[in-house]
């Protein structure tokens, strides 16, 4: 596994700022870059987008005390890629079982949007991720900007590999890159994303983890967003 950022991490001037102004304002949250959940025996790495000012950022694991923690965690239970319980919590002893949670960026950004910059600076830690699990098969991104963190990682280009809600692509070194939609409020409430479909994303990353070969081709539902 490649070096993890510091708790002070100066790669991204705005977010630091936004770090020290979250510090001061809110002593008692992590305000930090947030590290990855999850063992490095994982076969499935999901990548979101960056920590939520009052998730991730406040409690110090990924997806964990907002709204698109609750219908991450419930899936990943649902599917077998965790046990226990999801209570919102850091010490809620939820644990994760062949997966591993990541984000593209590492610290929470204003209004929640990363600039390209700030994504491209927080590549070398997602590149490490990637290179330091051993049993990888699948990785699953969630919204265009984390699929196209990914590849960027990978060395591959965006336009022979498109976003496209439900898609499953095949790489080059044999593992598959299955998106979705990003679980957040915003595309639940607006009806983006139902839990069903992104059930169904996750029930092919079930089938795509357990089985031999290569990975098959889903039928792509395009989307850019």
């Amino acid at each position: 596994m490649g070096p993890e950022p510091g708790s002070d991490c100066p790669l991204c001037p705005r977010l630091a700022v936004f770090r020290e102004g979250n510090r001061a304002s809110r002593p008692d949250w992590h305000n930090g870059p947030v590290p990855s959940f999850g063992g490095v025996d994982a076969r499935v790495l999901v990548v979101g987008l960056a920590p939520g000012l009052r998730g991730a950022n406040r409690t110090g694991r990924p997806f964990t005390g907002d709204a698109a923690g609750d219908l991450l965690y419930p899936t990943l239970l649902r599917f077998g890629f965790a046990e226990g319980e999801y209570r919102a919590s850091p010490d809620d002893g939820l644990r994760l079982k062949g997966c591993r949670i990541t984000n593209a960026v590492r610290c929470v950004p204003p209004e929640n949007k990363p600039t390209p910059g700030e994504v491209a600076a927080c590549r070398s830690f997602l590149v490490g991720e990637l290179a330091g699990l051993p049993r990888l098969r699948v990785i699953v991104a969630l919204g265009r900007v984390a699929h196209e963190a990914v590849l960027a990682a990978l060395g591959l280009r965006r336009s022979a590999t498109p976003f496209a809600h439900g898609a499953v692509h095949r790489l080059p070194d044999g593992r598959a890159l299955a998106d979705s939609y990003h679980c957040s409020r915003y595309n639940t409430n607006t009806g983006r994303l139902t839990e069903a479909m992104f059930h169904a994303v996750f029930e092919g990353v079930l089938d795509l983890s357990s089985a031999a070969g290569p990975a098959p081709r889903a039928s792509p539902e395009i989307e850019e967003l």
